[in-house]
């Protein structure tokens, strides 16, 4: 083992907290990067406020969850690759336990009135905390008229005309540089990327610099992600549930901009609306699945693919093989987050306080808080409403519901999880609980949550 490094934090000590800080990673990013941010930069001091938010906006113009490749970053940043890849592992490893064994009581268990009625309570919950994510993450994103502009637009391009978010994500990006480079202030940000007193400081560290370094290690990930999704496909064919699996969510991998929520957005639409795997309803259930565990919000991947292999298992058993189908969605979505990381973040390193780069970042920031807009109005709709139709147009798609599906229960239990929320600053376990309490409740005064 190599000696302690320059910043004087050992890695057997960074192991322990990085463990934590994965206990700790419930409700989704906005809560997960909190706790990672008062930790890391608080607590430990590792790194100060300007460090943390620039890895912070490196990792939201990354495809994938923002939360894991932060976590990855922030580890590579003190360890090298071998500390980017135990804090980025640990992050994913208690969800990806937890969902698997919930997702097979879910198969097994699911349709039980009873649990049904749980799950019934927990969308409200996960409404409000998807709600509380719009609102925590425009605070910080969005200080001028611009960047306000920004996200309003970002949030019709993908609502109402289904815009792709690689498009919008690039075109955020391209308007803040522009701007930048014009000598706008519009998305600069807040305070300059101070260096307070952290243990890492404003030094970039000997491994920063290896960008040939860098290109091995991302062409070991490209190899660990992209060899068994051909193989797979090669074997079973493309049209096997397996093969389609390791294909859509390696797509999913590369696209979906914007961090987990954009992710989900996504998953949701082709998941119900392409392959058939699973209803809306269940996609809500799944997510209030990932809601009430550590971790990723994206797990519910896992949730999903389980259920696409489950239901189309084939010769195997269906537990075997959704057991298979969930751990390949995790494999072929979280490997190609460590390749984004490893390979992007030696060179943000070096163009960290670059005014052009701090103004394109900053806008993509803006435009995710649309994206994250945009999945609090889907969830919306499918939470209080029995049923949505999709309202097409020349160039325009809009989702409606139908009013006369309105659900009551679900609208006034929606509504307190707000109001708890929002109002009151219930934590996330009393919401969740409250929820599901509620909704079980429901159940036994014979109120119909299915």
């Amino acid at each position: 083992m190599s000696a302690t490094p320059p910043h004087g934090v050992p890695l057997k000590e960074a192991v322990a907290v990085w463990a934590r800080i994965a206990a700790l990673s419930f409700g989704g990013p906005a809560g997960q990067i909190a706790v990672m941010h008062r930790i890391i930069v608080d607590e430990r001091r590792w790194v100060d406020e300007g460090r943390f938010l620039h890895a912070l906006n490196v990792c939201m113009l990354l495809p994938g969850p923002e939360a894991q490749q932060l976590a990855t970053y922030l580890g590579w940043l003190m360890h090298r690759t071998l500390g980017g890849v135990i804090a980025g592992v640990l992050f994913v490893l208690p969800g990806a336990v937890s969902i698997m064994a919930l997702s097979i009581i879910y198969a097994l268990y699911g349709q039980v009135p009873a649990i049904g009625a749980l799950f019934f309570g927990l969308k409200a919950a996960v409404l409000a905390i998807v709600l509380q994510a719009v609102l925590r993450v425009g605070r910080r994103a969005l200080r001028t008229r611009a960047q306000w502009v920004l996200a309003a637009a970002a949030f019709v391009g993908i609502f109402v005309f289904a815009l792709p978010f690689p498009v919008i994500v690039l075109g955020a990006g391209l308007i803040g540089f522009a701007a930048a480079r014009a000598g706008s202030t519009a998305f600069a940000g807040g305070a300059p990327h101070e260096t307070g007193a952290s243990l890492l400081g404003d030094a970039l560290p000997a491994h920063t610099r290896d960008r040939r370094g860098a290109f091995r290690v991302a062409a070991i990930c490209l190899a660990l992600w992209l060899v068994p999704v051909g193989t797979i496909v090669a074997v079973l064919g493309p049209g096997d549930v397996f093969a389609r699996i390791a294909t859509f969510f390696s797509t999913m991998a590369v696209v979906t901009f914007g961090g987990a929520y954009a992710a989900l957005a996504y998953v949701a639409q082709q998941a119900v609306e392409s392959f058939h795997w699973l209803q809306p309803r269940e996609m809500l259930d799944g997510l209030g699945l990932a809601e009430t565990t550590p971790g990723p919000l994206i797990m519910v991947m896992q949730f999903v693919a389980f259920l696409g292999a489950y239901r189309n298992a084939g010769t195997l058993a269906p537990l075997t093989a959704g057991i298979l189908g969930g751990l390949l969605a995790t494999w072929v979505t979280f490997v190609p987050c460590f390749l984004f990381v490893f390979l992007a973040a030696p060179f943000a390193e070096n163009l960290r306080g670059n005014r052009l780069v701090v103004g394109a970042l900053n806008a993509v920031t803006a435009a995710v808080v649309g994206v994250i807009l945009n999945l609090a109005v889907w969830f919306s709709l499918h939470t209080v409403f029995r049923e949505v139709r999709s309202m097409h147009g020349p160039g325009f798609s809009v989702d409606v519901p139908v009013i006369g599906s309105l659900d009551p229960a679900a609208l006034l239990l929606s509504l307190a999880a707000i109001l708890a929320t929002l109002r009151f600053g219930a934590g996330l376990a009393t919401v969740l609980g409250g929820c599901a309490a509620a909704g079980f409740l429901l159940y036994l005064a014979g109120y119909a949550t299915g």
